[in-house]
């Protein structure tokens, strides 16, 4: 999924977004009591204060982010250079650019960390039509291969997009239907499928968003989280406190509120609470990736990206 397909996405209005958001506080609260009920709501998050975020947090960046005039070979280069430890790669059906990136990784010293799927936003897994669905899933399953190809070990997955033809109820139970199908295969290539929450409408609470993914009762089914994307209509401290170590890796973006609406800014730059976010990853022990999506640019923007996340992210000097 190209970034600017991702960023027109998340273009929808802040008051549809809010309005949004309070309806998905009243379906979070009645799924997470029924997912209680049923024995299956999320445990809380073990605090470990002696965590050294610093040490453990692998620092990354979307391929994207990259200069496109640059070669396969000098875009992971560059990512060494400024100072990026991971990479997260789109999904690649070439066979042969794969195998080009595998190289490329390996001998700048980067690695590939993870996957982001393309297919889940033309094709959605909440569509109801069987057509739709498996085109979606036929994206996720060349996701998990690329992964496993490059030694990654997760594939983000955007698991529902709501419209005026689907509603709520039946993206949960269509996506959770599909989300199973690929279950299997996931655990045979060792592979995680990370659920990110994102501006699709659904997935706007963490309680929700947990219930969500422990209704799977599958190790290969956790969280990705998104910084930027809560920001709007909730706290990412409060996020990262509940959903815990469910939470697999992270995307990193900053989001600033203005007078006539809203923008995605640099990180430091925006509304996120950077020492809170600091401090709730201390408290849960998160100690994988945190990987950067902004808009590209060249070798000093990236590397003034770089010192932004050792500052506000792992508590570099």
């Amino acid at each position: 999924m190209r970034r600017t397909s991702r960023r027109e996405f998340l273009g929808s209005t802040i008051t549809t977004a809010c309005a949004a958001g309070f309806g998905a506080s009243l379906l979070a609260d009645s799924a997470l009591a029924a997912s209680s009920a049923a024995g299956g709501a999320p445990a809380a998050a073990k605090p470990a204060s002696n965590f050294r975020a610093s040490a453990k947090m692998k620092k990354g960046l979307v391929y994207t982010m990259l200069p496109e005039t640059m070669s396969v070979t000098d875009r992971f280069k560059l990512a060494r250079e400024v100072g990026f430890d991971v990479v997260q790669a789109p999904t690649t059906p070439d066979e042969r650019l794969a195998e080009e990136m595998k190289q490329a990784a390996a001998a700048s010293g980067v690695r590939i960390d993870s996957v982001m799927n393309l297919a889940h936003w033309e094709f959605p897994l909440s569509s109801a039509d069987p057509t739709v669905v498996e085109k979606s899933l036929s994206g996720m399953r060349t996701s998990l291969h690329n992964a496993k190809l490059w030694g990654s070990d997760t594939v983000l997955l955007v698991p529902a997009v709501l419209n005026p033809q689907t509603s709520y109820r039946d993206a949960w139970t269509r996506s959770q239907k599909a989300i199973r199908s690929l279950l299997p295969l996931a655990e045979q290539l060792k592979v995680n499928i990370g659920i990110e929450e994102v501006w699709n409408k659904f997935l706007l609470s963490p309680l929700e968003m947990a219930t969500y993914i422990s209704e799977f009762k599958s190790a290969w089914v956790k969280a990705w989280f998104d910084v930027g994307n809560v920001v709007l209509y909730g706290y990412p401290q409060d996020w990262i406190r509940t959903l815990g170590n469910s939470i697999v890796k992270m995307h990193l973006k900053d989001f600033k509120r203005k007078q006539d609406g809203y923008a995605w800014v640099n990180l430091g730059d925006g509304d996120v609470d950077w020492a809170a976010v600091r401090q709730a990853l201390t408290e849960i022990g998160y100690a994988d990736s945190v990987i950067v999506e902004l808009d590209g640019g060249d070798e000093a923007y990236l590397r003034d990206v770089s010192r932004r996340v050792d500052r506000l992210v792992l508590g570099q000097a």
